[in-house]
C-alpha cells in the first residue's frame, strides 16, 4: 500500500514537471523590442509568412525560434525559402539581430547571404554560443572582431567564398569546441595561436589555399577528436606532437605537400579510427611498431607518396581494420603467412597496386573482399582464395597480363632474390607456336606489303604537314616552333602584345599584390603561382607568377598570350595584361572572378557532420553554368580561325563571376587541332607520334574537338549528381563512377535518374524532368567513340532546350535514326545516343547490386561500351581562383 502510494506521488511529481516545463516552452514573448527586431529581421531577409507569420507571437508560432522566459534565445532560418521579392536582391541584411540581447544561436545554413560577414557580430552579440552559416555565399574576410565572442562553443564558415587569412583573435574562443572553416579561399598559414583552443574537438579548415607548416602546438589540442587539413598547400614534416592527441579518431592530411617520416607515434593513437595520409611527398619506411595492437583503425589512406620499405606486420592483422590504399608508393617485402585468417570472413578491401611487393600469394588474402594486387612482382601460382583480386603486371604463372619472363628476372636478381617462375607462361603476350615455313613466308610478304604502304603513308603525311606550315605566317611558325621545344625568338617577335591586354611594370604587380605576400597567395600551380591583388585603380586582380627555371613552364605563358592576342569573347576570362620585363620569370594578370571556380562553388566531399553532404547551388544556376560553358566551348570550336581545342575542361576550369556567369579559364593548354582528319587517321593506323602542334607544354591530352566534348560530359555528369571534382581523378576512380552511374542514365526509364540527382538539391517535378534531359545529353557526351559525341554547337543547342531532349524519347527509333535533317542538333544527339543506347541499365529492384548501379550478368560483356577510352593522365595546371 506505500509502495503504491508513493508511486501515484511519483508520477504527479513528473507532471508537474512535464507541465512547467511546457509552460515554460510556450511562454509568449514579452519584450515588444525583440517582437520589433524579428519583423525587422522578417523585411530584410524576405522571410515568407508561412514560416513567420506576422500576426502570431513568435515564441509560439513562428518556426526557429527558440524562446526562454520570453526572450529570443535562437533564431533557426536554415533552408528558408525568400519571398519573390526578396529572391530578387538577397543581401547579407541582419542588422536587427543586434536587438535580440539574449541570443545564443544563430543558423542560417543553406540561406543565401550574399556579402561579408558583420564585423559587429563580435561586437553585439556576445551571448552567441552557436554561429553557424554555411554553405550562404558569404564573400570576404572572416571579420577579426569574432575573436570577442568568448562564449562561442560552435562556428561553421564552410562551403563558401571566404578570402583572406584566418584571424589570429579566433585564438581567444577559449570554449568554441567546433571549428569549421571548409571550403573557401582562405590563404596565408594556420595561426600557432591555434593551439590556445584547449577545448576544440573538431577543426576542419579542408579545401582551402592555405601554405606553410602545420603548427607545432596543435599537438596541445588534447580534446580534439577531428582534424582535416586535406586540400591545402602545406609544405612542412607531419609534426610529432600530433602522436600526444590521444582522444583523434579522425586525421586527415592528405592532397598538401607535406614531406619527410611519418611521426612513430602517429599510427599508434589508440582511438585512431580513420587516417588519409595520401597525395603528399611523405618518405622513408614507416616504423615497424607504429600499429598499436589493440588499434581502433578502420581506414587507412597513404597512397602517392614516396614511401619505402616493408609494411608492418601489425598492419594485416588490425583488427577493425575494413579499408586500406597504399598504392602508388615504393613500398616491398612479402606477404606473411597467415593461418589465423584462413576461415575469416571477408571483410577488408586494399589497394597495394604500384608498388615493389613481391614473393608468393598467401592466404592472408582470404580477409579481403577485394584487393588490387596488380603493378608488383608477385610470383608462383594463385589458388582459388585469390578469385577478387586484381593481379595484373605480376610475375604470376597462372594469371594473364603478366610482366615479361626477363623484367621479372632482373628485378628478382638485382636485389639477389631466387626467382622461380623461369621458363613459365607469364609473358605480357602469350607465345607463339611454331608456324611452317609457308606460314613465315606469307608473313614476310604481308610485312613489305605493309612496310610499303606505312613508307607511302609517311611521306604523305610529311608533304601535308609541310604545306601545311608552308602556309601560315611567320608569327605562327615561331610560336609552333617554341611551343615544340625549340629556342624561342623574342616574345614581342612572336606574339602582338598590344592584343594582349596591358604591359605591367614589376612594381605596379609588387604593389598590388603586397610584394606577393602569403597572405594574397591563392595557390601553387603546375605552370605559375596565383595571387590576388588590386592595381592603383582599385580592380581587383588574380596574377600568376609563372617561373622560366621550371621547363615546363617556359612556353605556357606564350600559349595563354597567343590565345588572347588573337580571340576575345565575354565567355573567356579577361586577361587584363601581362609583365614580361624579367629574364626568370613572367606575370599574366586576369580578371577576378568574385565566385571563384565551379569545384568551389558546388563541392560535395564525404564529411562526418550529422546533416550530411549539402549544396549551394540551385537547378536554374547549374543549368545556367552549363549553357555559359558550352557557349564558350562553341565559340572556341567553331568560330574561331583557326579553331581551338580547350583541352582541360573541368570543374576547376569554369571560373564565375558575381553573377554565376560563366567566364572559361584555365587556357595554357589550348591550341589548335592538330592536322586533318585523314592525317589523323593515318598517323592512328601507323602509331605514329603526334606533332607538336597537339601540345603546348608537354601534355599529352589529345588535341581534338571530341575530347572537349567528353570532358564537359563530365563536368554535365558531375552537376547533375553533385560529385564535383571526380571527374578530374584518376582513370580508374572516373571509371568506376561512371559505370556506376550511367546505368541510371535512361530515355525509357524517367525514374532511374532520381537514384543519382543531387539529393541536397531542391527540384520540383518539372526541373526534374530538364534535369534527366541534361543527364541524357552528358551520356551522348560520353560516348565510347569519339566520333559518335556530338558536335558543341549541338550540346549548346540541346542544353538550351531541354524539355525537346526529353520528348524525343516518345520518337520511334526508325524516326530517329532517319530523320530528315541531318544537321540537326536533335538528330546529332539521339544519332549519338543511340549508338551508346544498348547498354542494359539496371531496373529498380532492391539489393545492393542494383543500389550500386552494376549491369546485368548477360550484359557484362559489354560494360565497357558505357566508359568512355581512359583518358590521358594530364599533369594538373593551376586554375584561375
Amino acid at each position: 500500500m506505500v509502495d503504491h502510494r508513493r508511486n501515484i506521488l511519483s508520477l504527479g511529481f513528473l507532471f508537474l514537471l512535464l507541465f512547467q516545463f511546457t509552460f515554460e516552452q510556450l511562454e509568449p514573448l514579452s519584450s515588444p523590442a525583440e517582437r520589433l527586431a524579428l519583423l525587422q529581421l522578417r523585411s530584410s531577409l524576405g522571410l515568407r509568412s508561412r514560416e513567420w507569420p506576422i500576426k502570431a507571437d513568435p515564441c509560439l508560432t513562428w518556426n526557429g525560434i527558440r524562446c526562454e522566459s520570453g526572450r529570443v534565445t535562437g533564431v533557426n532560418i536554415s533552408g528558408f525559402r525568400r519571398t519573390r521579392l526578396g529572391r530578387q536582391n538577397p543581401q547579407f541584411s541582419v542588422d536587427a539581430l543586434a536587438n535580440l540581447t539574449f541570443l545564443q544561436s544563430f543558423n542560417a545554413s543553406k540561406f543565401l547571404l550574399p556579402g561579408p560577414v558583420p564585423h559587429w557580430f563580435g561586437q553585439k552579440l556576445s551571448s552567441l554560443k552557436v554561429l553557424d552559416l554555411r554553405y550562404c555565399s558569404i564573400i570576404g574576410a572572416i571579420p577579426s572582431t569574432l575573436g570577442n565572442l568568448t562564449s562561442l562553443t560552435t562556428l561553421y564558415l564552410s562551403d563558401n567564398n571566404l578570402t583572406g587569412i584566418i584571424p589570429d583573435s579566433l585564438s581567444q574562443l577559449s570554449a568554441l569546441s567546433v571549428l569549421d572553416l571548409s571550403r573557401n579561399f582562405l590563404s596565408g598559414s594556420l595561426p600557432d595561436s591555434f593551439a590556445f583552443l584547449g577545448n576544440l574537438s573538431f577543426l576542419d579548415i579542408s579545401s582551402n589555399y592555405l601554405s606553410g607548416s602545420i603548427p607545432q602546438g596543435t599537438g596541445a589540442l588534447s580534446k580534439l577528436q577531428y582534424l582535416n587539413l586535406s586540400n591545402n598547400g602545406l609544405t612542412s614534416s607531419i609534426p610529432a606532437q600530433l602522436g600526444d592527441l590521444s582522444n583523434l579518431v579522425d586525421l586527415d592530411l592528405s592532397d598538401n605537400y607535406l614531406f619527410g617520416l611519418v611521426p612513430p607515434d602517429l599510427m599508434g593513437l589508440r582511438s585512431l579510427q580513420r587516417m588519409k595520409l595520401g597525395n603528399n611527398i611523405l618518405d622513408g619506411p614507416l616504423p615497424e611498431n607504429s600499429f598499436h595492437t589493440t588499434s581502433e583503425l578502420q581506414f587507412i589512406e597513404l597512397r602517392q607518396n614516396n614511401f619505402t620499405g616493408a609494411l608492418p606486420d601489425r598492419l594485416w592483422y588490425l583488427p577493425r581494420l575494413s579499408f586500406v590504399d597504399v598504392s602508388g608508393n615504393k613500398f616491398n617485402g612479402v606477404l606473411p603467412s597467415s593461418s589465423s585468417s584462413a576461415n575469416a570472413t571477408p571483410t577488408v578491401k586494399g589497394n597495394f597496386s604500384h608498388n615493389l611487393f613481391y614473393g608468393s600469394i598467401t592466404p592472408l588474402l582470404k580477409r579481403f573482399s577485394f584487393i588490387d594486387l596488380s603493378s608488383n612482382y608477385f610470383e608462383g601460382k594463385v589458388l582459388d582464395f585469390a578469385v577478387n583480386a586484381s593481379l595484373g603486371s605480376n610475375c604470376l604463372q597462372n594469371v594473364s597480363n603478366q610482366r615479361a619472363t626477363e623484367e621479372c628476372l632482373s628485378f628478382y636478381s638485382r636485389r639477389g632474390l631466387s626467382f622461380h617462375n623461369f621458363g613459365q607462361a607469364n609473358m605480357t603476350r602469350p607465345r607463339a607456336a611454331e608456324s611452317s615455313g609457308k606460314n613465315n613466308g606469307r608473313k614476310f610478304i604481308l610485312a613489305g606489303i605493309l612496310g610499303g604502304v606505312g613508307l607511302i603513308a609517311v611521306l604523305v603525311l610529311l608533304i601535308l604537314r609541310t604545306r601545311k606550315r608552308s602556309k601560315s605566317n611567320n608569327t605562327g611558325a615561331r610560336v609552333g616552333a617554341a611551343l615544340a621545344g625549340g629556342n624561342p625568338a623574342p616574345t614581342d617577335a612572336l606574339i602582338e602584345l598590344s592584343k594582349a591586354g596591358d604591359s605591367f611594370t614589376y612594381q605596379q604587380l609588387l604593389k598590388a599584390t603586397g610584394n606577393f605576400s602569403d597572405a594574397n597567395l591563392i595557390k601553387h600551380g603546375h605552370t605559375g603561382d596565383l595571387f590576388n591583388g588590386v592595381l592603383e585603380s582599385g580592380i581587383s586582380v588574380v596574377i600568376k607568377r609563372i617561373d622560366l627555371r621550371s621547363t615546363e613552364n617556359e612556353n605556357a605563358y606564350m600559349s595563354e598570350l597567343d590565345l588572347f592576342s588573337k580571340v576575345s569573347h565575354p565567355r573567356l576570362v579577361p586577361l587584363f595584361g601581362h609583365c614580361l620585363e624579367n629574364d626568370k620569370e613572367k606575370f599574366l594578370v586576369y580578371k577576378h572572378m568574385p565566385n571563384g571556380d565551379l569545384l568551389n562553388c558546388m563541392r560535395n566531399r564525404e564529411t562526418t557532420h550529422k546533416d550530411g553532404t549539402l549544396q549551394s547551388l540551385d537547378w536554374i544556376t547549374r543549368l545556367k553554368i552549363s549553357i555559359g560553358t558550352a557557349e564558350a566551348l562553341c565559340f572556341l570550336h567553331h568560330e574561331c580561325n583557326p579553331p581551338f581545342v580547350h583541352r582541360d575542361i573541368q570543374a576547376t576550369s569554369v571560373l564565375l563571376d558575381d553573377k554565376y556567369e560563366v567566364r572559361l579559364g584555365s587556357l595554357s593548354e589550348a591550341c589548335t587541332q592538330g592536322g586533318d582528319t585523314h592525317q589523323r587517321r593515318i598517323s592512328r593506323l601507323l602509331r605514329l607520334p603526334q606533332s607538336s602542334d597537339q601540345g603546348s607544354s608537354g601534355s599529352s591530352s589529345p588535341a581534338v574537338y571530341a575530347y572537349d566534348v567528353y570532358c564537359f560530359g563530365k563536368v554535365l555528369l558531375e552537376m547533375v549528381t553533385g560529385k564535383l571534382g571526380i571527374g578530374a581523378s584518376g582513370d580508374a576512380q572516373v571509371k568506376e563512377w561512371l559505370e556506376q552511374t550511367l546505368p541510371y542514365v535512361s530515355i525509357y526509364d524517367k525514374d532511374l535518374v532520381t537514384k543519382i540527382v543531387d539529393p541536397s538539391m531542391v527540384v520540383d517535378e518539372d526541373f526534374l524532368e530538364e534535369v534527366r534531359a541534361v543527364a541524357i545529353i552528358a551520356r551522348s557526351c560520353l560516348n565510347p567513340k569519339p566520333s559518335r559525341r556530338p558536335q558543341m554547337r549541338f550540346v549548346l543547342k540541346a542544353l538550351e532546350n531541354p524539355l525537346k531532349v526529353i520528348r524525343e524519347e516518345s520518337y520511334s527509333s526508325a524516326r530517329l535514326r532517319t530523320t530528315s535533317s541531318r544537321g540537326s542538333w536533335n538528330a546529332a544527339l539521339f544519332a549519338s545516343w543511340r549508338q551508346n543506347s544498348d547498354v542494359t541499365v539496371v531496373p529498380a529492384v532492391s539489393g545492393s547490386r542494383a543500389e550500386e548501379g552494376q549491369l546485368s550478368s548477360s550484359r557484362r560483356r559489354r560494360s565497357n561500351e558505357i566508359v568512355p577510352e581512359p583518358s590521358s593522365s594530364i599533369q594538373e595546371e593551376d586554375k584561375l581562383e
